[in-house]
């Protein structure tokens, strides 16, 4: 019997939204109507201002020209960024559709992990100790563009030690992806998806 991974829980501050030299927490999300993408846009932003690690948990990868460059050009420069993705799928197409997109990640040295106990359901960015996104937020398109998401924005406050020890509990768990094991890999899971990345926009 599968188990599925959940988010971490975090008790929230009360302190004003987003100041830069204080404790917070803020709510963000996305909406479909507007041209803004909050989500993509905070991700993004982590990413580029990362200066040590940026460490990520998401169901589904399934991702556009800019987040997969803020991902390779962070880890290019150093950052350690880590991805903890399912290692049993509920769905195989957005499954198949994030193997596309390991070899990109692995040559810049963003390192991928399965969690192999089952199915990963949690969305969480957490960066050098400092800063954390927990909510609704996947990385593909459906997520980012077409869905009414929300999350949390914590910045400097007591719980995101607990969301990184979280995660490295979760990474323990995880098999590695690596060139060897891509070559090893299911030839129709890597065809399925190279089928199918015409229509990434619509999952």
């Amino acid at each position: 019997m599968k188990r599925r991974r959940t988010s971490p829980s975090c008790r929230k501050s009360r302190q004003p939204p987003l100041p830069r030299r204080r404790a917070s927490s803020s709510p963000t999300g996305t909406v479909p109507w507007t041209p803004t993408m909050w989500g993509e846009q905070l991700y993004i932003d982590i990413l580029n201002r990362a200066q040590r690690y940026v460490h990520i948990m998401t169901p589904y990868l399934i991702l556009d020209g800019e987040l997969e460059s803020a991902l390779t050009f962070a880890a290019k420069r150093g950052v350690d960024v880590r991805l903890i993705l399912p290692g049993i799928p509920d769905k195989s197409f957005p499954y198949a559709l994030a193997f596309t997109h390991y070899p990109a990640l692995l040559d810049a040295g963003v390192k991928i992990g399965e969690y192999t106990p089952g199915f990963v359901h949690a969305k969480v960015f957490v960066s050098d100790d400092a800063e954390a996104v927990v909510g609704t937020i996947n990385l593909d398109y459906r997520s980012l563009y077409h869905h009414f998401e929300c999350a949390a924005y914590l910045r400097d406050v007591p719980c995101i030690p607990q969301i990184q020890e979280d995660f490295e509990d979760t990474w323990s768990k995880c098999r590695m992806v690596t060139r060897e094991s891509i070559r090893k890999g299911s030839f129709s899971r890597w065809l399925c998806g190279v089928v199918l990345k015409p229509l990434a926009p619509l999952m």
